[in-house]
């Protein structure tokens, strides 16, 4: 499989931001109070991962599989009260930082979704923008059940 030099280009970018993903997911998941907070950082810290694969493979050259299925999503606990500690302050700052990573990932996927000549190309990038949204829907419901996001 051929690459357009724009398509190069691109998936560096693609894989930069992966690998920022997750470097900031794990290092996030060390940094998290509540519980569920870590586990959640450190699953979306594998898929990244998956999604790095995928983009290594498409610089091999190789066109790679996707699965059609999502993890079903967790059912948060509130862990803070509605007040304010510390604690809950650095975890939401966390998710901050995450959810806005999650929407500029997925702004730069649509792009390259486009940009991309090869049907079957675009169908994997389709599918990882469609995990980075999921990413950011599992960062909203969990700060919308712990009153961290207005």
């Amino acid at each position: 499989m051929q690459l357009t030099q724009k398509e190069v280009s691109l998936l560096k970018d693609m894989r930069n931001q992966e690998k920022l993903c997750i470097d900031k997911y794990s290092k996030y998941a060390a940094e998290a109070h509540d519980p569920q907070l870590r586990q959640l950082f450190d699953s979306i810290a594998g898929t990244e991962r998956a999604h790095l694969d995928m983009l290594n493979q498409i610089e091999a050259g190789q066109s790679p599989r996707t699965s059609t299925a999502t993890d079903p999503a967790p059912a948060f606990q509130a862990f803070y009260p509605t007040s304010q500690t510390p604690e809950k302050q650095a975890d939401s700052y966390l998710c901050a930082d995450l959810l806005s990573t999650e929407k500029h990932v997925s702004a730069l996927y649509n792009t390259c979704v486009f940009e991309f000549t090869q049907n079957d190309l675009r169908k994997v990038l389709n599918r990882i923008q469609t995990d980075e949204q999921y990413h950011g829907e599992q960062l909203w419901k969990y700060m919308s059940v712990n009153s961290m996001y207005s």
